[in-house]
């Protein structure tokens, strides 16, 4: 019963760790949480870890939360979201950029981590 509750406890710390980390503030129809959801099947190729291209659930992810991020605003909470979730997660920043061409995304600016996103 004891690890149990122990178990319990650490998911509801990361939990809670993930949401006051990630600033879930609301980004029209999506969180920002949602947003990052979204593009976690990406993670293993935007860090490098996984395979030379990102896979079909990432493609699939990432033209989700593109096709809700449909406006101005929308687009740079998103941006505002991923930016400082980049450099967290420790993404590559070349294949951060790739990744729209590879998932056939068309994207008016860059998906770079260092972009500005007030621009």
């Amino acid at each position: 019963m004891e690890k149990r509750s122990i178990s319990l406890l650490n998911v509801v710390m990361i939990l809670n760790m993930l949401v006051t980390t990630l600033h879930a503030h609301q980004i029209d129809a999506i969180t920002c949480p949602d947003a990052l959801l979204s593009l976690l099947p990406c993670l293993p190729y935007l860090q490098g870890t996984g395979p030379a291209t990102p896979t079909s659930a990432c493609c699939a992810g990432a033209n989700n939360l593109n096709q809700k991020a449909d406006t101005t605003q929308s687009r740079r909470d998103v941006c505002n979201c991923l930016k400082p979730a980049a450099t967290r997660f420790g993404v590559n920043p070349d294949r951060s950029k790739q990744l729209p061409s590879l998932c056939k995304i068309n994207l008016s600016v860059s998906f770079d981590p260092s972009i500005d996103c007030n621009t």
